[in-house]
């Protein structure tokens, strides 16, 4: 059996203010190609489909016309529900669904109920999802339980969902939206930033024939059944380095085979650009950036007039403006003016790269800075 593991899709969020809808949409139309093309039986997405709790209508429709896609293409699909999720808006109608396979896993008491996918061998695999639990939230469900760190709750989980697995004597898949990190699990400590964000240790996911995991954006392997597939669309500057793309798992009664990275289409690179404002107005070798979204960073010695315009006059996708004179080390900009049009995530990212010297946050400062927006919504809502 071959599945497809993606995650992240994130359908709604911005880049610096521009929406995303456009290129997210042929980003996942390249995706329904490789379904087809690898005759692929079932996609995990493990998690954050929306960046928003409350999807816009031309948000719900792109996912809508993307599973459609798939389900032509050949292929089931198993989805569950991450930190941006509202799982009672994505699982609206998943009962439905499941008849049509599309298997929408967001009730955070259902999630030992495996969906099993059937290979025409005969060959069964059990596919669970664990949607995202926040531990604020989730431990009132089963106050014998201590369930005060999202360590605790996916470790409570996973003992339920290995306990079912292992009764009901099939291979086995898990898919949870989570920041998993490569230390055994009595290792793993409370993380001290804002929001009290906790690890959660790889080992729980360790016995699973595979585990699809969603939450960091960049494609990562913690052991051979255990992987990251990152988002399809850079959504920050800061993850133009990382691939874009899923995996394709094989697996049969024998266990897990084949693990195959399969790359999809960057629609628009992102391109840092540095130098006084007449250079990168003029130099002919910055040619190859005019179709990239592009932060440009001045290194003149005052901060030229209406430099956005006339840098978006050469680079249209020109989405970032730092002011860097060699002399003042980072940026001068006025607060009111460094947050204006940004997103609480890009105001974190300003903040940091004004601090320490033009570095911005790193993909797990990122992932950190996500979950604690996260609690701090959980609790706004309760």
């Amino acid at each position: 059996m071959k599945l497809l593991h993606t995650s992240d899709w994130h359908i709604g969020r911005t880049f610096h203010g521009h929406s995303s809808v456009a290129a997210l949409s042929s980003v996942l139309d390249a995706l329904v190609e490789t379904v087809r093309a690898e005759a692929v039986d079932a996609v995990l997405l493990a998690g954050d489909v929306f960046d928003s709790a409350v999807p816009a209508a031309e948000h719900y429709t792109l996912l809508t016309r993307t599973l459609e896609a798939i389900r032509g293409a050949g292929a089931e699909v198993v989805l569950t529900s991450g930190n941006h999720d509202s799982p009672a808006r994505l699982g609206f109608q998943a009962g439905l669904l499941r008849t049509s396979g599309v298997h929408v896993l967001t009730d955070p008491e259902r999630y030992t109920e495996p969906v099993v996918l059937r290979g025409a061998d005969g060959f069964e695999l059990g596919v669970y999802g664990i949607p995202y639990l926040e531990p604020a939230l989730y431990r009132h469900r089963h106050p014998e339980e201590s369930l005060r760190r999202h360590e605790e709750v996916l470790a409570f989980a996973m003992r339920r969902v290995r306990a079912h697995a292992e009764a009901a004597g099939r291979r086995w898949v898990v898919l949870s939206h989570c920041f998993a990190v490569g230390a055994p699990a009595g290792t793993v400590e409370r993380d001290i930033t804002a929001g009290g964000i906790d690890y959660v240790s790889v080992d729980h996911f360790a016995a699973a024939d595979y585990a699809a995991l969603g939450h960091i954006h960049g494609r990562a392997t913690l052991l051979p059944n255990v992987r990251y597939s990152g988002a399809p669309l850079h959504y920050s500057f800061g993850e133009a380095s990382k691939p874009r793309g899923g995996w394709l798992v094989e697996l049969g009664s024998s266990g897990l085979g084949e693990v195959a990275w399969s790359p999809l289409p960057v629609p628009r690179r992102l391109s840092v650009i540095e130098g006084p404002l007449d250079r990168l107005l003029s130099d002919p070798s910055l040619a190859e950036f005019e179709g990239d979204w592009v932060s440009a960073v001045l290194t003149d010695e005052v901060r030229p007039l209406d430099a956005m315009a006339r840098l978006q006059s050469r680079f249209p996708g020109c989405a970032t403006l730092e002011h860097r004179p060699p002399h003042v080390p980072g940026e001068r900009r006025e607060y009111a003016e460094r947050v204006r049009g940004r997103s609480d995530v890009e105001v974190v990212d300003d903040f940091l790269a004004h601090v320490r010297g033009g570095h911005g946050a790193t993909e797990v400062e990122r992932a950190l800075v996500l979950d604690a927006l996260a609690a701090v919504d959980a609790e706004a809502m309760r």
